[in-house]
């Protein structure tokens, strides 16, 4: 398949979608990554637990630079447990400011029973309008879907279930190879 890491092709991620229902945050994630027109991966794992397990997290982006964002998510973490907020903060501080942190290429959202906040390597920290969010290249169409369906008697994981669905047939950056990480919410 010739050598990706020298290749002009452009990287092209996934999609990311939060869902906030029935005492329930899902974060749900697909599989694919591509480089240009070619599936280089069709079952990458872009969800997972950070910290002591009592978050969740996934990424859009470079897979490297997801990877490291991980890593530094998980001592702001250790250094500022249960502040889910401001350990986000914190690292976009040093997402914005860090010469070598300045040049990743990845967005990540991540939640707690608590709160679903949206990070972004210009320094941004969202927190969604509603209890939705979605990022990545079929992020809007995940988005869309899981709003349509928030009103209706699904739970959580379903709808994110649903919507990623839709969002893998319409965008060719996403697939149906999902995975969901669950927490119990509070709100």
């Amino acid at each position: 398949m010739g050598n990706f890491a020298s290749s002009p092709e452009t990287w092209h991620g996934t999609t990311i979608l939060t869902v906030r229902k029935g005492g329930k945050v899902v974060i749900a994630g697909d599989g694919q990554v591509s480089l240009g027109q070619t599936i280089v991966k069709s079952t990458a794992k872009k969800v997972r637990r950070v910290g002591a397990g009592n978050v969740i997290a996934g990424f859009a982006g470079s897979t490297a630079d997801a990877f490291t964002l991980f890593e530094r998510l998980e001592t702001k973490l250790e250094r500022f447990p249960d502040q889910l907020k401001r350990a986000c903060v914190e690292l976009a501080k040093d997402w914005r400011t860090d010469r070598f942190l300045r040049r990743l290429e990845a967005m990540m959202i991540v939640a707690d029973p608590d709160e679903i906040l949206v990070l972004t390597g210009t320094g941004d920290v969202l927190e969604p309008d509603d209890a939705v969010m979605g990022i990545g290249s079929g992020g809007a169409y995940a988005l869309a879907a899981a709003r349509a369906l928030l009103d209706g008697p699904l739970g959580a994981e379903e709808i994110a279930r649903r919507a990623m669905a839709i969002a893998s047939k319409i965008c060719v950056y996403t697939n149906d190879e999902v995975v969901v990480e669950t927490l119990d919410a509070t709100k």
